[in-house]
This record gives C-alpha cells, sequence and structure tokens, in this order.
C-alpha cells in the first residue's frame, strides 16, 4: 500500500493542488483528513474517498498512517507537527512552515527529538526552470552573486479566487503573521536569498495598506531587503497588483552575469554575460521524478533518508522564518 498519508486541515487552498499528486503517486495513499469545516471535509471525502474527522487528535488516533500533510493556517501548523512527530509520523508543510520563528524552532525541535522526516513546501521549488536557475547560480555560471531578487504579486486573495476558509486567516495578523502580504508573499524572496546567499547581516522591511484599505484589513503590499557583506537581497510581496507584469519575475544577479526566469513566457530561464549582453535563453532539463512535485519529492525523502533539497529543507526554513521575524520587527 505504501505510504499512508493523512491530512491536517484543509484551509489553506494549495491541499487542493496537492491531494491530485498524492492520489497519482504509486507509493501513497490518501486514508484520511481532519478539519473543523463540514464543506470542506465533505469535497476530501467526495474527491478522494477518504474518511474525514472534525478534530485532528481524533484522525490520529484512529487512523493507522505514515506521513501526514499540514495545510492549515501558518499558526496552527507548529502544534499540528509536534502531534504527528509523538507519534513516529513524517510531516509536509505548506509554506512559509510557520506564523513566527519559535513556532518554526518548535517544528524542527519536534522532528529531531522523534527522528521524523520534516519538509516545507513551498509552490515554486518545482518549476523546472527555478531548480535550473538555482543550479546555474550554484555552480558558477554568472560568477560570484551579489543580488537575488523576487516579486510575488497578484490582484488579491479574494480576487485570486481564494476560499472564504483562505483568506479568512490570510487576513488574520495572529494566524498568517504579520504584515498581510509580507507574510505570505515576501517569504519567497527571503527564502531564495537564503539558499543562494546564507544568512544576512541586517534585515529591514516595510509593509503598508497602499490599496485595498477599505476592504483588507492587512497590509496588501510588503518589501524585505537582506544586506550581506558583499551582497543585497531584495524580496517583493503585492496583494494589489493589476496584470502579470512583473509578477514572479526572479533575478539572480552575478559578477560575471545575470539569470532570469521570465514566467510569462512560460518559465523561461535567460542568461546575461558580456559576451552576450542581451541575453540568451538555457535549455532548461526536466527533472528527476524525485524533483517533479511535492509528494514525490516527500516521498523518496522518506524512503531513501536522502535530504530534501535546499528549498525544502526544515533547517533552511527555519533560518528564513528567522528573516521574515526579524523583518516584521521593523512593521
Amino acid at each position: 500500500m505504501g505510504i499512508r498519508l493523512g491530512v491536517l486541515g484543509l484551509t489553506h487552498d494549495h491541499i487542493w493542488d496537492n491531494l491530485p499528486h498524492a492520489r497519482r503517486h504509486p507509493g501513497a495513499t490518501i486514508v484520511s483528513v481532519a478539519d473543523p469545516h463540514l464543506a470542506l471535509r465533505e469535497r476530501a471525502t467526495r474527491e478522494y474517498g477518504c474518511s474525514a474527522y472534525e478534530d485532528d487528535a481524533e484522525m490520529l488516533a484512529a487512523e493507522s498512517l505514515d506521513a501526514v500533510l499540514v495545510f492549515g493556517d501558518n499558526a496552527a501548523a507548529p502544534a499540528r507537527v509536534e502531534r504527528a512527530a509523538a507519534l513516529g509520523l513524517h510531516a509536509m508543510v505548506e509554506k512559509p512552515m510557520a506564523a513566527t520563528e519559535a513556532g518554526a524552532e518548535r517544528m524542527l525541535v519536534a522532528a529531531r527529538q522523534h527522528n521524523t522526516r520534516l519538509m516545507v513546501n513551498w509552490p515554486f521549488a518545482w518549476w523546472p526552470q527555478m531548480q535550473e536557475a538555482i543550479a546555474q547560480a550554484k555552480q558558477g555560471t554568472v560568477g560570484r552573486l551579489w543580488q537575488v531578487r523576487y516579486r510575488a504579486a497578484h490582484a488579491g486573495p479574494a480576487e485570486l479566487g481564494c476560499s472564504e476558509y483562505f483568506c479568512d486567516w490570510l487576513f488574520d495578523p495572529l494566524r498568517n503573521g504579520p504584515g498581510g502580504a509580507y507574510m505570505d508573499y515576501c517569504c519567497y524572496g527571503a527564502l531564495l536569498a537564503q539558499v543562494l546567499l546564507g544568512k544576512p547581516e541586517t534585515v529591514w522591511a516595510t509593509a503598508g495598506q497602499l490599496v485595498k484599505a477599505a476592504t483588507c484589513p492587512v497590509p496588501d503590499n510588503g518589501m524585505l531587503v537582506m544586506r550581506y557583506p558583499e551582497g543585497i537581497a531584495v524580496s517583493e510581496g503585492s496583494w494589489s497588483q493589476i496584470g502579470k507584469l512583473s509578477a514572479y519575475l526572479t533575478l539572480i544577479y552575478g559578477t560575471q552575469g545575470t539569470l532570469m526566469i521570465e514566467p510569462r513566457t512560460g518559465g523561461r530561464l535567460f542568461v546575461a554575460t558580456s559576451e552576450v549582453p542581451e541575453g540568451r535563453e538555457l535549455k532548461v532539463p526536466k527533472p528527476a521524478v524525485e524533483m517533479a512535485d511535492p509528494i514525490a519529492h516527500f516521498l523518496h525523502g522518506i524512503a531513501s533518508g536522502a535530504p530534501f533539497w535546499d528549498l525544502c529543507d526544515p533547517q533552511v526554513g527555519r533560518d528564513t522564518q528567522a528573516i521574515l521575524q526579524r523583518g516584521a520587527d521593523c512593521l
């Protein structure tokens, strides 16, 4: 039967992108879900034929599981991982891991204490062009890195079609974390900078209700700046951008060139150098099976014992949470 999966929380809409991967994976079985919202439980049982519980603890006590997927609000994630780890269950948690640095640390401690695997899922980790850009940057294609820039942006959670259950906690500074769009979207650039440049010397952030003060109770835009001994990283997050120009644009600058992921062109990867200043497209290889989607990577890590790759490593996720916390102190 392979790995028996349970789901703790259904209020993070990303769960509905991940469950299809689990259903297709030959090594996984979706056994059960737990969430207090009847409509979400009914959807899961209807679409996946699994059992459903209103309470996490009830499900964990009743079902025989090997691992859990944690897809509720950020603040609830640490306690869910702790409960699962105490039962010897591996856990995959949706980004940004927690609402606070302390919460992220609790998750690491629980996994280490009970010898369970912990993975943090970041949707952009499965872009083949992101995987290749990071590989190129790390092998020195553009020289020593001195700047990383990432912009995550859309018109807003409600405008994007996020469910009422998702919006309910995204607009809550305790369950999401401080800063609204700052926590939800600046986290991506903070992670990328952590992976490519390491721990910053100084961190500064700002956020505000720039467009939607009448309809959004938390900041709809945020920016995070990280300073390194010989570098700078910038992470931007917006819930008010009209159109897709610049949304999810990724730029990696080095002393010998520049890498750019341009999502509007289907996720193409470009490199510019002094010899080819206008840039050229790089061929992006097809990912290995275990790098194709989050469930495949999670199950591969459980089965093989191999480390999760940098973007999904829990220590990197915890260090990213520390950056976000330092930035939040400026808000």
